[in-house]
């Protein structure tokens, strides 16, 4: 009986959800170029309704072909790279690293579950790029977020204070972010990053909430614990630091991180590129910062082995990024569907000077 009931709940769930994708796709095509354009009052057309008619069967079957399209995206969708905010601040990583030893002394298995003081971070955006052109592209999302970020700031330092612990499910252990003035523009921040990705076709976000938190330990890295019986992370194990104050960290750089790749020698994870929050920088150093791969700190004045070599890679990486760019657009306006559109939109119904009558636009010539 239970059984059946979860089966009518859980199509009942499918059915609604369908809807609301549809209805999501059908306002997804009013942003679209030429949609919201009215005809009749550009163009003084009379015949409106069998162009509407035209119309809307076109926008019918692109909105199947988009649903079909989106769907397929989702299911597929698994994210590999992140963009990390990294907890740079040494009483911050001292504090959890006592809270991680105190938690090992008491079951010494969970050694294996806790993150390395090298990868403590603040998750803001999660993504899937599946090739190093989409990797690319993704960077060229990241610096177009930085003047966003600091419109967001408004030259104000973003500092994020750490106080408490909580647990996902008692599955992950994470230290809480205490609540404040500082909340709402980092909400802000991930909310415009979420967009910024999206806009250029990346599949971003997840289906929660963005709720920001510090991961300390994960029973998913140590799988075998369940088998031994370690099921659920004992809120006993941390209660001597459910209120403890951990430190502040001034947020100055933002991150994008592969979740896969091999790890820096520090511990923190491969970095594609960065941009630095609430500086000034020089360009070298700006450079440097946006394309850095799996580079170490180095000191302050002296330059790195192959420092030409990698400003030539951040100029290589932003020539491909446009070029991207340049042949998506093309491929655009290639489509006989485009070209068809466009000259619906431009050109029906429109009264032609004797001289240019017969003249067509060829755009498959124009553009190759």
């Amino acid at each position: 009986m239970e059984s059946s009931e979860c089966e009518n709940v859980s199509k009942e769930k499918e059915a609604f959800e369908e809807e609301e994708f549809e209805a999501s796709a059908m306002d997804s095509l009013i942003d679209m170029p030429f949609a919201t354009v009215d005809i009749q009052d550009e163009c003084a057309i009379t015949d409106v309704p069998h162009i509407n008619l035209e119309r809307s069967k076109e926008n019918e079957r692109i909105s199947k072909d988009q649903i079909k399209k989106k769907k397929k995206k989702q299911k597929d969708y698994q994210p590999n790279y992140f963009l990390s905010i990294p907890i740079t601040n040494k009483e911050i990583t001292r504090g959890i690293k006592i809270l991680q030893n105190a938690i090992i002394q008491q079951d010494k298995q969970l050694a294996k579950a806790m993150i390395s003081d090298g990868s403590f971070h603040i998750t803001l955006l999660v993504m899937q790029l599946l090739n190093e052109e989409e990797v690319n592209i993704g960077i060229g999302a990241l610096l177009e977020l930085k003047p966003f970020i600091e419109e967001i700031l408004q030259g104000k330092q973003l500092i994020l204070p750490f106080q408490g612990i909580d647990t996902f499910g008692n599955q992950v252990g994470f230290v809480k972010l205490a609540e404040g003035d500082h909340i709402n523009p980092l909400l802000e921040i991930a909310e415009t990053a979420k967009r910024t990705f999206q806009e250029k076709g990346i599949l971003a976000g997840e289906n929660r909430g963005f709720k920001p938190h510090l991961t300390f330990m994960k029973l998913s890295k140590a799988p075998w614990l369940r088998k031994k019986g370690v099921k659920k992370i004992d809120p006993e194990f941390y209660e001597k630091f459910i209120s403890h104050r951990f430190g502040e960290e001034m947020v100055h750089r933002i991150d994008l991180c592969s979740m896969l790749k091999k790890k820096q020698s520090n511990g923190y994870y491969h970095c594609e590129s960065s941009i630095v929050i609430g500086e000034l920088e020089s360009p070298s150093s700006t450079v440097l910062q946006r394309y850095r791969k799996d580079i170490p700190s180095w000191p302050s004045g002296k330059k790195p082995i192959g420092f030409r070599d990698l400003i030539n890679e951040a100029l290589r990486r932003e020539r491909m990024g446009l070029k991207s760019k340049v042949k998506q657009i093309k491929e655009l306006l290639l489509k006989p569907e485009t070209q068809a559109r466009i000259r619906r939109e431009l050109f029906e119904g429109r009264s032609v000077n004797n001289s240019n009558q017969g003249n067509q636009v060829d755009f498959g010539a124009t553009l190759t």
